[in-house]
């Protein structure tokens, strides 16, 4: 990873997510973004973002989630790792531990609120090894060739456009990089996505399953993908059906 893509405090602002529904769900939104217009839309109801945080961060060190996953995802010092839907941090500050002085996160968001309590964590804790950014709902907004890890723990199902989505984060894996998702194996729409139906999305844009573990000692199921060979055009990419 080049240092200068990034510096260790900016927040580049860009679109947020549509919200509408109720009762914790939301169809994808009619008034989709120009930009995914080219892309088709999931076949299934999205699970609307009621909070950036999973749970208590203590009850997750309670059952040592983070430490579990970062293992299973073989995070080592010097990496550069992306955490998306980062909110205020849980996993960003202990990758930022865990890679060291000589690693790189990157905190990405949608909320711009979440993101500033965030920045005033890292400076609290003196993180220096973290950078923070604003992403889009159909754009991580990532610097090409940087990443070894992309993290997406208990929020994939919150992407309205997850085609797109994982169609523009494709540059950012380097060369030996992968894509790690934990989720629950809940119903489509409740806070979580059938590990068939992430398997599909991320299969139609071109991705490689390489792992998948079932974990309840972290409340869901851990996955890991790699790019295949070929990235799927957009036209040619195919919206998985729930059934």
């Amino acid at each position: 990873m080049r240092a200068g893509r990034w510096s260790a405090s900016a927040v580049l602002l860009a679109g947020t997510l549509l919200l509408a529904g109720c009762d914790g769900m939301m169809p994808v939104a009619s008034e989709r973004p120009g930009s995914a217009i080219e892309f088709p839309k999931p076949d299934r109801p999205v699970a609307k973002v009621v909070s950036n945080q999973f749970a208590n961060e203590d009850a997750r060190d309670e059952r040592n989630e983070a430490q579990v996953v970062m293992d299973l995802a073989n995070i080592r010092p010097g990496m550069t790792v992306a955490d998306i839907g980062a909110g205020e941090g849980y996993y960003t500050v202990r990758l930022a531990e865990r890679v060291g002085e000589d690693g790189r996160v990157l905190a990405q968001d949608i909320d711009p609120e979440a993101l500033d309590r965030l920045g005033r964590r890292i400076e609290r804790e003196r993180l220096e090894n973290i950078s923070i950014k604003l992403g889009e709902s159909d754009d991580p907004q990532l610097p090409v060739d940087s990443f070894d890890r992309i993290f997406m723990v208990h929020m994939y199902h919150e992407v309205t456009e997850p085609y797109a989505f994982l169609w523009r984060m494709w540059p950012a894996l380097n060369a030996e990089g992968q894509i790690i998702v934990v989720e629950s194996d809940s119903p489509v729409g409740r806070h979580g996505l059938p590990h068939t139906l992430l398997f599909c999305e991320f299969e139609a844009v071109g991705y490689v399953l390489v792992e998948y573990l079932e974990r309840p000692d972290i409340k869901g199921y851990f996955a890991r993908f790699q790019r295949g060979a070929k990235r799927t055009e957009p036209d040619a990419i195919r919206p998985c059906n729930v059934g």
